[in-house]
């Protein structure tokens, strides 16, 4: 009795996709009920071998044509029917009723996401040039995205990554199978160092404070508007030129 032939049945009946590690478990679980020999024979199946056994009933299924296909989708097991056999499937079970698609700034931030996790939501805004509450709060209502822990930064803001469900959701094994990406991923990412101050007893610099050094520093950037007074048209005259001192 070969191997691939027992996954093959176990995933076949089974009720829910299995891992490698759960059919390992499963045969193991076999060998001590069972009192027959061959069950025994499989006790200590490594990791390997069941994987190895599983590729080669993909290939196998692939090479048979048949209307439904083994695949390994977020890390475990189960057979499939084809997409182009859908109409007769959906006449014999119905239609399920799925959640909304999912729309396109929730896709770009959900490919944010996933190329570079795990990432801050400020970070995901630097990327996208745009603020992103309402759409990362509908990606963690769907189960695409979660908290997976904390940035060595200043706050300690919250970061994100995708769940096993994003991964289902497009059909991935794993992240290794996502599509190449890389101008997202060479997209550089500024991390503050530290809050800037003005006084090391503020925890912040005020609004007008910041405003003030940042003309200071550099007021040529800056519009005459924003500009403090000996920067502006008011310190001229109002005429708007500068005056060179006689020498």
């Amino acid at each position: 009795m070969e191997l691939k032939f027992i996954l093959e049945s176990v995933l076949f009946a089974a009720q829910k996709p299995l891992s490698a590690v759960e059919l390992r478990e499963l045969l193991a679980s076999a060998a001590e009920e069972s009192d027959e020999a061959a069950a025994r024979l499989f006790k200590k199946t490594k990791l390997e071998e069941i994987e190895s056994a599983l590729e080669q009933l993909v290939q196998e299924h692939a090479d048979a044509q048949r209307s439904y296909r083994l695949v390994c989708v977020a890390g475990v097991w189960q057979f499939v029917s084809l997409p182009e056999y859908a109409p007769w499937l959906r006449a014999l079970l119905g239609k399920k009723i799925r959640p909304p698609r999912l729309s396109q700034p929730a896709l770009e931030t959900l490919a944010i996401i996933a190329y570079r996790q795990p990432l801050t939501r400020a970070e995901i805004e630097q990327i996208r040039g745009v603020a992103v509450d309402g759409v990362m709060q509908t990606l963690l209502e769907r189960g695409l995205v979660e908290q997976v822990g904390r940035a060595e930064v200043v706050g300690r803001p919250m970061t994100y990554g995708t769940t096993p469900l994003f991964l289902e959701y497009f059909g991935l094994r794993s992240l290794e199978n996502l599509p190449a990406a890389d101008e997202l991923r060479r997209i550089e990412i500024k991390k503050p160092e530290g809050l800037l101050t003005a006084d090391p007893g503020l925890a912040t610099v005020p609004p007008e404070q910041l405003q003030l050094d940042a003309a200071a520093a550099a007021p040529e950037a800056m519009p005459p508007s924003r500009l403090p007074a000996e920067h502006g048209p008011a310190a001229n005259g109002g005429n708007g030129k500068t005056e060179v001192p006689a020498e």
